[in-house]
C-alpha cells in the first residue's frame, strides 16, 4: 500500500543542482524540505548497480541518520554509441571537483573515436529514479527518461551536469538553453521535458496530496 508524504522531509543530496530542482518540485505541495547537508548527514557509498539501487541507499542512509522520510534521487546520463555508458557514474566522470565541463568533453572524445559523428550515432537518455524512505523502512520507487541526442560543442549555461550537450527529442535547445521552469517545471508553468519531472509525477500520484 503506498503511503502519503506528510510533514517534514529530508531531501537527501548534497548536489545544488539537484536539491534546487527537487525544492522546486515538491514546493507546490507544501512540504517542509530541509536539505541533508543543512542536517550536517553524510554522504552514503553508492554500490548499487542500477540508478533505483543508489536512490534506495541515499534515501534509507538519510531517514536513518534523521529519523524523518527522506527523498533521494539517482540520475545519470546513458549514452547508446558507449555501450550505456557513462550511467551510474555520471557523477563520478566528472571527478571530485564536479568538472562537467571535462566530462562531457570525454563524451565527445570516445564518441569521436568511435565514429559517432551524426544524430542518429549520437542518441542519449537521462535516467532518474526517485526513492522515499521512511525510518521504519517503508520505501516508494518510481523511475523515468527523457531521451535525446547528444550536440558539440555543449550550448546554454543553465541547468547543471550534462544539460548542456543534451538535446531532448522534439525540442530545437538543449537542456542548458532551456529555464528551470521549461526544463523541469510542470505543466501548466512548464514543460515537464526532464527525467526527474517525469518521475517526479509518478511519485506525486502515489505519494504527495493533489495540488
Amino acid at each position: 500500500m503506498h503511503r502519503r508524504i506528510t510533514g517534514k522531509l529530508v531531501i537527501a543530496t548534497h548536489n545544488p543542482g539537484k536539491l534546487a530542482e527537487m525544492k522546486e518540485l515538491l514546493a507546490p505541495h507544501g512540504i517542509e524540505a530541509v536539505s541533508a547537508g543543512e542536517l550536517g548527514l553524510g554522504e552514503p557509498e553508492e554500490t548499487g548497480n542500477d540508478f533505483r539501487s543508489n536512490a534506495a541507499i541515499k534515501a534509507i542512509a538519510a531517514a536513518q541518520a534523521a529519523r524523518l522520510p527522506a527523498f533521494a534521487d539517482d540520475s545519470g546520463i546513458v549514452v547508446d554509441a558507449l555501450d550505456g555508458a557513462p550511467g551510474i557514474y555520471s557523477a563520478r566522470w566528472a571527478g571530485p571537483t564536479k568538472d562537467f565541463t571535462a566530462a562531457m568533453a570525454q563524451i565527445e572524445r570516445l564518441l569521436q573515436e568511435r565514429g559517432a559523428a551524426t544524430p542518429d550515432r549520437r542518441t542519449a537518455h537521462f535516467v532518474s529514479a526517485l526513492c522515499v524512505a521512511w525510518p521504519d523502512d517503508h520505501l516508494e520507487q518510481v523511475e523515468a527518461r527523457a531521451d535525446g541526442t547528444l550536440v558539440w560543442p555543449p550550448r546554454g549555461t543553465a541547468g547543471f551536469g550534462y544539460d548542456p550537450m543534451f538535446l531532448p527529442d522534439g525540442h530545437a535547445r538543449t537542456f542548458g538553453e532551456m529555464t528551470s521552469i521549461e526544463k523541469h517545471g510542470l505543466p501548466p508553468l512548464g514543460l515537464g521535458l526532464s527525467h526527474r519531472a517525469r518521475a517526479f509525477v509518478k511519485l506525486a500520484e502515489i505519494c504527495l496530496e493533489p495540488r
